[in-house]
């Protein structure tokens, strides 16, 4: 059965549609278009705006809030190190001499006092020879672009990036003098090695400030920006002296100096210094910053611009970071085929407890970890005196005679501990200064049951002494851990009447606004009687002369103690002069034995007697 196609009288069609005659432009087309259009434009406009408002916004030279460094000085007010992500100092433009200026102006941008910004007369020119050389041998950017490429807070080459150079140049030039925009672009360029800034270079190729450069360390600077790496007089020092030239050669054609002058300051050479920021003071800027962030945030490490003045001498840091270097060197003749220990020396100032020398290591540069301060390490017979005065403030005479005989002691196990004699080396019965002198550990340990546990528990706490003491017997023999800087600081009371003061490192610090903050310095504390520091300082005094301390003998007015731990894996000697208390440490950092022999007496006091001879000149 077919249906058939033609339709009922009941069924209704659709209405075919009119035909096409083109597209009608009516009023309600046109309002959405118009619509459309504006809201397009209001965004695009919002968005520019957005963008502009998020560019760096330069109104003066006090908005120039760069990173900066800390910088640390040592006692005499000379730079020994600094804390910093860019090592940058920031110093006025009234403060730099006329020429430096002006030689970075004739270096790299000669136009810049004329023109607004841009300079088209040198982006033509750089374009004409870079195409000539086929390929980018110059730049035309001008000073001021540069300033707005290291504000912006990126440094993609987009065409964007090129708009907001342009915009931020003619804004600076608009709102700044120019001798502001070359304060900003002096302080803030990168010149290599680390350094921001020509103060920053200048103190590190020719170790001194900005103000004291010669011009022929002007003309080396101002060669630098082209390429920091490629010109580096510490490592290319003939492109260094090419690019010199060249920096010289412009500057007389702009009639800055004298063909005379140009040809006499290339005559000098290259006149660098070593790197002020030696290693020997890592060890000792660690402690700073640690103590700094007890106060001050990170971020205020790196804003506040802070110079710190500190109490290390750098002189005595010299002298105890060569007396470590020459007393692990003398370890490793003794014993050839071990590896080269560590070493620490700290030194206070015996009347204030003020550090005068920190060397935590052998290299800084190689590992950081500053055992004067990181490491706990037994101290041996060096933690006796400790004993000694607690005996003595508890009431012990100091003409007792003590039993100096083998011991046995129940040690808790169901066996024996038999303190014993370094040698076995027993004398029946000695006085006490004798038992010092001669560092009998069985006496020392009888002396310790007459004086108590807590006693001496409690005078090693009161003498600044922070580590967890073992409560038992051994604490003795030194078997309890103990930090080296404590353990100097403890000593001092021996040779200061008594008093004890806790180390410390700063002074004062001042920030880039001149606001100077003085540091807490230790008032001090009696914590043994004038009369047992007495006959302690006269019995380690006994100790230098004719004990183990033997080898730190011929320096006026020595007093001082050693410490060997088992298997010779601990080698101390700490000591005293009326005005400064050094500690000495040699070891490997996993207790491995430094040798046979390898005491305190054979292994640290020499290390300390170098030192102090050294302190002497």
């Amino acid at each position: 059965m077919f249906l058939s196609t033609k339709p009922s009288a009941k069924t209704e069609l659709l209405p075919e549609p009119p035909p096409f005659r083109g597209w009608v432009l009516d009023q309600s087309h046109l309002t959405k278009i118009l619509l459309y259009t504006a809201g397009m434009v209001t965004l695009l406009i919002g968005m520019v705006l957005a963008w502009f408002m998020g560019l760096p916004d330069i109104r003066s030279i006090d908005d120039y809030r760069p990173q900066v460094a800390t910088l640390i000085l040592d006692r005499n007010n000379r730079p020994i190190d600094s804390i910093a992500k860019e090592f940058r100092m920031v110093i006025p433009y009234a403060e730099m001499p006329p020429l430096l200026p002006q030689a970075f102006v004739a270096a790299e941008d000669s136009r810049f006092w004329e023109h607004t910004g841009l300079d088209l007369w040198s982006i033509i020119r750089a374009a004409f020879n870079n195409l000539r050389a086929g390929r980018r041998s110059q730049g035309g950017s001008t000073i001021t672009q540069q300033v707005t490429r290291a504000l912006l807070l990126t440094r993609e080459k987009t065409y964007l990036r090129k708009i907001a150079e342009a915009v931020l140049s003619f804004r600076l030039e608009h709102v700044l003098s120019k001798e502001d925009i070359l304060a900003i672009y002096l302080n803030e360029i990168y010149l290599g090695e680390g350094a921001y800034g020509v103060e920053a270079a200048a103190r590190t190729y020719f170790g001194k400030k900005a103000s004291q450069l010669t011009l022929a360390d002007i003309s080396i600077l101002a060669g630098l920006p082209q390429s920091p790496t490629n010109y580096s007089p510490l490592r290319q020092p003939e492109a260094a002296r090419a690019r010199q030239r060249y920096v010289l050669n412009r500057m007389a054609e702009d009639g800055i100096i004298t063909v005379d002058a140009a040809r006499t300051a290339f005559d000098q050479g290259l006149q660098l210094a070593g790197d002020w920021r030696k290693s020997i003071n890592g060890y000792f800027a660690h402690y700073v910053r640690n103590q700094l962030l007890t106060r001050y945030s990170e971020t205020d490490l790196y804003q506040k611009g802070l110079t710190v003045a500190t109490t290390v001498d750098s002189d005595l840091q010299q002298a105890a970071a060569h007396a470590i270097l020459d007393g692990v060197a003398k370890v490793v003749g003794r014993h050839p085929q071990q590896a080269t220990p560590q070493g620490a020396l700290v030194a206070l100032d015996t009347a204030s407890g003020r550090i005068r020398a920190m060397i935590g290591g052998v290299d800084f540069n190689e590992n950081q970890y500053n055992r004067t301060l990181q490491a706990n390490r037994q101290p041996g017979s060096a933690f006796k005196p400790l004993l000694y005065a607690a005996a003595l403030e508890k009431g012990i005479s100091p003409g007792s005679v003590l039993n100096d005989t083998p011991l046995s002691l129940p040690s808790g196990n169901g066996q024996s501990w038999q303190p014993r004699n370094f040698k076995n080396e027993y004398h029946r019965s000695l006085p006490l200064t004798e038992a010092l002198v001669h560092s009998s550990n069985v006496v020392a340990v009888r002396l310790l049951q007459q004086t108590g546990l807590d006693n001496l528990t409690l005078l090693a706490q009161k003498m600044g002494v922070t580590a967890p003491l073992q409560p038992d017997l051994t604490l003795a023999l030194g078997a309890s851990p103990v930090s080296i800087l404590e353990m100097t600081a403890a000593y001092t009371a021996f040779a200061n009447q008594g008093m004890y003061h806790a180390p410390v490192g700063i002074t004062r610090i001042s920030d880039r606004d001149g606001r100077v903050t003085p540091w807490p310095q230790s008032s001090g504390r009696q914590v043994i009687s004038a009369q047992t520091a007495a006959w302690l300082n006269g019995a380690l005094t006994q100790v230098v002369r004719r004990g183990t301390g033997k080898n730190a003998a011929g320096i006026p007015g020595a007093s001082g103690k050693t410490g060997t731990t088992d298997n010779y894996v601990d080698a101390w000697f700490i000591g005293s002069t009326p005005d400064l208390t050094a500690g000495v440490w040699i070891g490997y950092d996993r207790n491995t034995s430094l040798g046979q022999g390898e005491t305190g007496g054979q292994a640290a006091a020499p290390v300390w007697k170098n030192f102090m001879q050294q302190t002497l000149k």
